[in-house]
């Protein structure tokens, strides 16, 4: 592990490997343990701001997925990386998709696993307010730790060690900080995986639906291999 300097708070980055720069971004409430390295590649992953082994500002409510995106070149940067092939989940897929927009020289293509591109299906309002409420039910109820595992299990996510309880809440506040137009999505030239797990809720499979829909290149599959379809992608 080693620390480099995120936009104004150290983040804790894994780097391993030779080959391809594959930069991995973990979701809402894991940490970068979740990834395991890309065979054949220089896999880089890291804890994401109030994650695990990285920092956060003091205090630590809210985030957008643009300061997030600020994060990543960050690391890009101090690492001499780039551009990388991206795979992120829920979201940090939304990350990825601001590089993909804004940042294109960045990410030359990416796997995104259940994104939270929640503004392209209005039917998703009504789950959100449900998933909110559940949540806060949760919270009264048992506590942070095991509200975030009733909300990873009823989006379809994997069960996952409590990861930065604060970090989760600001990410959920973060998801609507991202504009995603037909007009946006459709300048994205890089190809994009969208995979969508067996357990996905449905506001989140039709959110993934809807995304591949809108991307030039956007090819829609089933499963949760990141690394197997990153593979594919480097050969």
């Amino acid at each position: 592990m080693e620390l480099v300097e995120g936009a104004g708070v150290p983040l804790a980055v894994d780097v391993s490997g030779e080959g391809p720069d594959v930069l991995l971004l973990h979701g809402m409430g894991e940490s970068r343990q979740a990834w395991t390295p890309i065979p054949g590649a220089r896999t880089i992953a890291y804890d994401r701001r109030g994650y695990g082994d990285s920092g956060a500002p003091e205090p630590y409510r809210a985030t957008t997925v643009a300061e997030q995106a600020q994060d990543a070149l960050a690391v890009l940067q101090a690492l001499d990386a780039g551009p990388v092939v991206a795979g992120a989940s829920d979201f940090a897929a939304l990350i990825v998709l601001d590089l993909l927009m804004r940042h294109p020289d960045a990410v030359n293509a990416a796997v995104l696993i259940d994104p939270s591109a929640f503004p392209l299906v209005p039917a998703a309002t009504e789950a959100l307010s449900q998933e909110a409420a559940e949540l806060q039910r949760g919270l009264r109820d048992d506590g942070p730790a095991p509200a975030i595992a009733a909300f990873r299990d009823a989006r379809g996510l994997p069960a996952a060690p409590p990861a930065g309880a604060r970090a989760f809440f600001a990410d959920l506040g973060g998801q609507a900080t991202l504009e995603l137009t037909r007009q946006s999505l459709g300048r994205v030239d890089a190809p994009v995986t969208i995979l969508v797990r067996a357990g996905a809720a449905a506001h989140v499979r039709a959110a993934a639906t809807a995304l591949a829909e809108l991307l030039p290149d956007g090819q829609l599959r089933a499963g949760e291999d990141v690394g197997a379809a990153i593979a594919d992608m480097l050969r």
